[in-house]
């Protein structure tokens, strides 16, 4: 899975700017962009902000808050000039994610205070593809990006929106920019970067539905594995998971997490749900580790941490696991990390953890 965030950017903004070209003689000033409360030059001035904001986040490491800085143009700025900033900060933030480390994370409020690379791409192309929308609307132009675009966006920061056939159309229905049959429209949204929670040698990263559906035919789901890896377990539930969003019924926060090794940005293996709580609050857990990497408490450090955050959340109760009777090696990690055994059959043996 090639790091496409970069390209993704250059390709959103120079769609938006034959778009802004098209109409660079028009007062932007005196029309309102779509649903949004600006003027057109706003908006357009806006798209500039955003990508420039990203760049700035991602480069400036940004831990706890924006990096307290802005743009402001030049008094008597025409729409040609503005086109220029907007081109320019595009190059600007494509720079930036081509020379960011793929471990680097930067703060975002939504929703879970940081973002990656691959997510500051994407939310920079959403901010570009959504105003484009509005400021066509405003001047009472046609607009359509790219339909890979669209694609892209959904399938790193919208992972709990079913995607339609026309994956524009959806984003813009996700967005309360537009309407989809069978759906009720949406008045308020947030994107959805993916969940990462850290321990002592590793972070788990949350799967995004890009990452499952290039595990699931072979690609690495956008990270650097140990020999061996990834291992078949962990396509597997990438396949599971890829299903459920299709059907609309992904979770995110309750998918899988790629464990990967902070000495040295390695991924050793998966571990996550097999879907969300039942009505119990009770939720299954499930992880394998590449064999190289095991024999090392990996599991065992990982599965604590991750219970550690299910348990604390009020929609779950109680954390359980199937193993197979002869996989000793598994029922010391479930061990390890505080589940005991409640039954025994020809299936296997069943682990519970609860809060």
């Amino acid at each position: 899975m090639a790091d496409m965030g970069g390209e993704r950017v250059t390709e959103a903004v120079g769609s938006a700017v034959a778009l802004l070209r098209s109409a660079v003689d028009r007062d932007w000033e005196a029309a309102r962009a779509g649903r949004v409360e600006w003027s057109c030059r706003q908006t357009a001035t806006h798209i500039a902000e955003d990508l420039i904001a990203y760049a700035g986040q991602l480069a400036g490491r940004a831990e706890d808050a924006y990096v307290p800085f802005e743009i402001v143009l030049e008094e008597g700025t025409d729409n040609a000039g503005i086109i220029q900033v907007v081109e320019t900060t595009g190059v600007l933030l494509t720079t930036t994610l081509r020379t960011t480390p793929r471990a680097v994370r930067a703060f975002h409020p939504y929703p879970f205070r940081d973002a990656n690379t691959e997510g500051f791409a994407a939310m920079g192309v959403a901010e570009v593809l959504l105003h484009a929308h509005d400021i066509a609307e405003g001047l009472g132009l046609a607009y359509q990006p790219p339909a890979h675009l669209p694609e892209f966006v959904l399938t790193r920061i919208f992972p709990h929106v079913q995607p339609g056939a026309d994956r524009w159309r959806t984003l813009l229905w996700a967005t309360g920019r537009g309407e989809l049959p069978g759906r009720p429209p949406v008045t308020e949204w947030r994107w959805n970067n993916n969940l990462v929670l850290a321990t002592d040698r590793l972070t788990l990263e949350g799967v995004t539905p890009a990452s499952a559906a290039d595990l699931t035919t072979g690609g690495t789901g956008g990270f650097d594995w140990v020999v061996g890896g990834p291992y078949q377990g962990t396509r597997d539930a990438s396949g599971m998971i890829l299903k459920a969003y299709e059907a609309g019924v992904h979770r995110p926060e309750f998918g899988m997490f790629v464990l990967v090794r902070e000495e040295d940005d390695l991924a050793v293996g998966g571990m996550g749900f097999h879907g969300p709580p039942d009505e119990e609050g009770r939720v299954e857990i499930g992880y394998d580790l590449v064999e190289g990497a095991r024999g090392r408490g990996y599991a065992t450090e990982a599965l604590r941490a991750l219970s550690e955050w299910a348990l604390a959340r009020n929609d779950v109760r109680t954390l359980f696991a199937t193993i197979d009777a002869g996989n000793v090696r598994s029922q010391g990690v479930v061990t390890r990390a505080g589940f005991r055994k409640v039954s025994e059959d020809e299936e296997g043996l069943a682990y519970e953890l609860g809060g």
